[in-house]
């Protein structure tokens, strides 16, 4: 088996494996699947109760990685998040205390609930995977990855997230409700504490398909998927397209090309194929470009939509043939 068709079979095992406890939200985990091979971060929004927790856990389980959850508040520190060093009276040194960003695979449960210094304590983790403390410099895991949660519905109290840190999730996955047979098959669980969702994993049903240290040489897979340079350009210009809207005040950034191309990578990988198509790129448009743009507030009052601006992004670039 070639090293390709390997990383097909790790993922579509993967997705297997979570669907035994994330009931539906296939696409959400596809795009979970996609930050995660892709080496990038993802921003989850959707409202308390559709797991967004559980997946991250679940996902950590089958990829055989570590999992820390940490809950934003208005009151958290940076250092609660990043550790500190204290004085140990027996050894006549300081000793360093990690905080729980030391992990695999970290949920910012409401990042938009902490101040920006408090936020900021991410960026250096989420670009560079190491974490300074009493300048000292502290290596992460290579597959260090952030799922940040945001509830799309309460704004009272909570400090929307900087253009910049904004840029370096890959996706904003929107989790909505699930549909109406999995919410039912999923109601059903729960009346069994055999099958709910959360024993299931407990007990071990739960199979990991892949080791930490097999998951970063797997995403080098990746670079096999072809992109042909139509592509490219074709990625290029639906990004700088975005800039030339008359409604857009910010634009998406080279930042955004790049994920746009290794999303359409992975996606193509997750779907069998080792190829990219131009349908890739456009299905990903959306999840990739949306939380990277700003309306100019004349136009957001009128009503329109991001996701109207991209699809009309999308309209207005030829597609390649």
């Amino acid at each position: 088996m070639d090293n390709l068709e390997q990383l097909k079979g790790v993922l579509a095992a993967a997705r297997a494996e979570i669907s035994k406890v994330i009931i539906g939200q296939h696409d959400v985990v596809d795009k979970a699947l996609i930050a995660v091979f892709t080496g990038q971060h993802a921003l989850i929004e959707g409202v308390p109760g559709v797991a967004k927790t559980l997946l991250v856990r679940t996902l950590a389980h089958v990829l055989g990685t570590d999992f820390n959850r940490i809950q934003f508040t208005p009151d958290l520190m940076p250092a609660d998040i990043t550790g500190t060093s204290v004085f140990d009276l027996q050894r006549n040194a300081f000793q360093l205390v990690k905080g729980p960003i030391f992990t695999t695979f970290l949920l910012a449960d409401e990042i938009n609930r902490a101040p920006a210094k408090t936020q900021s304590a991410l960026l250096q983790a989420m670009q560079e995977r190491v974490v300074t403390i009493d300048r000292d410099t502290h290596a992460l895991s290579p597959n260090f990855t952030v799922f940040a949660t945001q509830n799309p519905v309460e704004s009272e109290g909570t400090y929307p997230l900087p253009e910049a840190q904004r840029d370096r999730f890959l996706f904003k996955i929107v989790m909505p409700y699930p549909e109406r047979d999995d919410e039912f098959a999923l109601a059903r669980k729960t009346l069994s504490a055999h099958d709910a969702p959360e024993t299931v994993l407990a007990r071990g049903e739960v199979q990991q398909v892949v080791t930490a240290e097999a998951l970063a040489a797997l995403r080098a897979n990746l670079s096999a998927v072809v992109v042909r340079d139509e592509l490219v350009a074709y990625v290029v210009d639906l990004v700088r397209g975005t800039r030339a809207q008359e409604s857009v005040l910010v634009g998406a950034g080279p930042r955004a090309t790049q994920a746009l191309l290794l999303a359409s990578r992975a996606a193509a990988a997750l779907d069998g194929r080792d190829f990219v198509t131009p349908d890739d790129v456009r299905a990903l448009a959306l999840p990739v470009l949306e939380h990277r743009l700003v309306l100019r507030p004349e136009f957001e009052i009128e009503g329109l939509t991001l996701a109207e601006v991209i699809g009309q992004v999308l309209e207005k670039i030829a597609v390649p043939r």
